[in-house]
């Protein structure tokens, strides 16, 4: 099984690398091969809504830079991890560019999924998605708020399965550890 991480954490935050380390871990652990981009030291333009990733080249964002690196990966994994402080419910900016990036990944055509407008899939097949969230201290209205977004981003990017992990600052590595292998287990399971 091949997993993508995002990481949209800043170079230096100590307890991230260390949430990072134990993902990998776990990953390897299941046989799961890994590769990280670490999203603040890549050159990644912001996507300008040019639409060129679905008329001119589909499937490809126009930018030559970094940021062309991440969508074949994304689309090419059985998993694919955004990583990133908890920012008032939301991603950190880096992963929320790094994410805009990928729109290529979805159709420009519509179609209705649980009576709602959403992007067709330009794919066959999609990566799983695992949202893990870094919190300062735990904060149930931002963590509801993180978890409906990685729900909402696996709906639009037709993952065949998500989950959402907030995991506050110290908590302790066997703890971290046992959510990660469970949240695998489960989407193993849903593959």
């Amino acid at each position: 099984m091949k997993t993508i991480i995002l990481n949209g954490s800043k170079p230096g935050d100590d307890f991230s690398e260390k949430v990072l380390g134990i993902l990998c871990s776990v990953l390897q652990a299941n046989r799961w091969e890994s590769t990280r981009f670490d999203l603040a030291g890549m050159k990644i333009a912001p996507c300008r809504g040019c639409f060129g990733c679905w008329v001119q080249k589909p499937g490809v964002c126009v930018f030559e830079d970094d940021g062309q690196k991440l969508a074949p990966a994304v689309i090419a994994s059985d998993l694919t991890v955004f990583f990133a402080p908890v920012t008032f419910g939301g991603y950190s900016a880096d992963l929320k560019k790094g994410l805009d990036r990928l729109i290529g990944l979805i159709s420009p055509f519509f179609m209705t999924i649980a009576g709602e407008i959403h992007h067709r899939p330009r794919y066959d097949k999609y990566p799983a998605l695992m949202g893990v969230g870094v919190q300062e201290k735990p904060d149930r209205d931002s963590g509801e708020i993180f978890s409906t977004l990685v729900q909402r981003n696996a709906l639009n990017f037709h993952s065949p399965g998500h989950a959402a992990l907030l995991i506050p600052v110290g908590q302790d590595e066997k703890s971290i550890c046992e959510k990660f292998a469970a949240v695998l287990n489960d989407l193993e399971g849903k593959k």
